[in-house]
């Protein structure tokens, strides 16, 4: 059976930014990566594109999901969906509560990737998280749709909102991403109506990796950080 992953991005950025080199990772290990973007971030994350005499709603979500497309090619993303939910602020519907549901049944990750628990400059991000693991149990619950295959229990790891200490954010889990550095890079610069975050997040993917070596006895330049959600079951503590 085929590793899969799964990642619940708010906006069509969002996956970039914040685990671009996880996903290019382990689509190198050969896992099938799932990226949702619930939305296209057209309202309150695409300043850039407005700023363009005559520019439409419908001009700055083909805009959008031009670049995120080409962005998980660069990645190795096996499937990216676009939902169109909206933003600022996020339609999460029933209907897509329940799609989401199939997803994960469709799927059955080995692991889901998610926004923090908190964002204070961003309300769409923590909404989407709860949404996510709310679907995540319902996917669990063996009396929605008996005969379908339940989840088991996929960990939950959220990744790095963009001021972590105002979001009660803390990295519990360190990625060492050095190898494919390259590609998150490539995919950040495919992020043309973002183009002032592509330094900001080149910063911070140095200072996880600074930490990661720290951390460790290896030498990490390139890095990125998650909160674990559950607790992780080992067989060693070595």
């Amino acid at each position: 059976m085929s590793k899969t992953a799964l990642v619940v991005s708010a906006h069509s950025a969002d996956f970039v930014w914040r685990c671009g080199g996880a996903i290019a990772l382990h689509a190198e290990q050969g896992f099938k990566v799932t990226v949702i973007c619930l939305s296209y971030g057209e309202r309150g994350e695409s300043a850039k594109l407005w700023r363009v005499p005559g520019m439409t709603l419908d001009r700055v979500k083909a805009g959008r999901e031009a670049e995120a497309k080409k962005a998980a090619e660069v990645l190795g993303v096996h499937d990216i969906q676009f939902w169109d939910l909206g933003d600022y602020p996020i339609d999460l519907t029933k209907d897509a509560f329940f799609r989401l549901v199939d997803v994960y049944r469709d799927i059955h990750p080995a692991f889901m990737l998610t926004h923090s628990k908190e964002d204070i400059y961003n309300h769409d991000h923590p909404a989407v998280t709860d949404f996510a693991q709310h679907a995540r149990i319902t996917a669990q619950a063996h009396g929605h749709n008996p005969g379908q295959k339940v989840l088991g229990a996929p960990p939950v790891f959220l990744f790095e909102p963009h001021q972590p200490e105002q979001c009660n954010w803390k990295p519990d889990m360190l990625l060492d991403i050095g190898s494919v550095w390259t590609k998150k890079r490539a995919a950040i610069e495919c992020m043309e109506g973002q183009e002032h975050l592509w330094e900001y997040y080149t910063r911070v993917a140095q200072q996880r990796g600074a930490q990661a070596a720290r951390n460790s006895d290896k030498k990490i330049t390139w890095g990125e950080g998650f909160q674990s959600v559950f607790p992780h079951v080992v067989e060693s503590l070595a």
